[in-house]
């Protein structure tokens, strides 16, 4: 059996590595894989969500640190119906519902937020994740009353990163 080469051997390494790291990405499961088949390749779900009509939410969130929440919607019947990554700014105005929203919806779409404040202009608590537009970083706020219905969302930039190099 012949010898690797030094630079063949990384290369190889950072093949399976790659591999690896494909298997693992929820946006790359497809419709029609089982649940059973998406919990093994994914592992466990950052969240877990009854839909109506008997399906399942799997949701792989990378909160706190990262920008996506990928929302694996599976049937009845235990089979993928579509793969979403939900944080997408585009999706916002369509996705939301202002009045209607609980904020056990909100979970159940987004995940736990990167944080929860509170703002002298709003009585409630305003919700906030990560994401990134192409690729600047963002935040959705999402401004939840006491009652737990959604009132209001807006994005802004994510002004972390200047506030840490200050």
């Amino acid at each position: 059996m012949p010898c690797l080469r030094p630079w063949a051997a990384v290369l190889a390494a950072g093949l399976v590595v790659v591999l690896a790291g494909c298997a693992s990405e929820p946006t790359r499961i497809v419709p029609g894989t089982t649940a059973a088949e998406t919990l093994q390749r994914l592992g466990a779900p950052t969240g877990r969500y009854p839909l109506n009509g008997g399906g399942e939410r799997l949701q792989y969130s990378r909160m706190p640190a990262g920008f996506e929440v990928t929302d694996i919607d599976v049937d009845a019947a235990g089979k993928v119906v579509s793969v979403t990554q939900v944080l997408n700014e585009a999706r916002f105005g369509h996705d939301i519902k202002v009045d209607q929203w609980r904020q056990n919806e909100v979970l159940a779409f987004y995940g736990r937020p990167y944080e929860t404040s509170r703002v002298s202009s709003f009585d409630g608590t305003v919700w906030t994740w990560r994401y990134k537009a192409v690729s600047e970083r963002r935040m959705l706020y999402i401004y939840i009353d006491p009652t737990g219905v959604v009132r209001r969302y807006h994005t802004g930039d994510d002004l972390e990163l200047d506030r840490i190099r200050d």
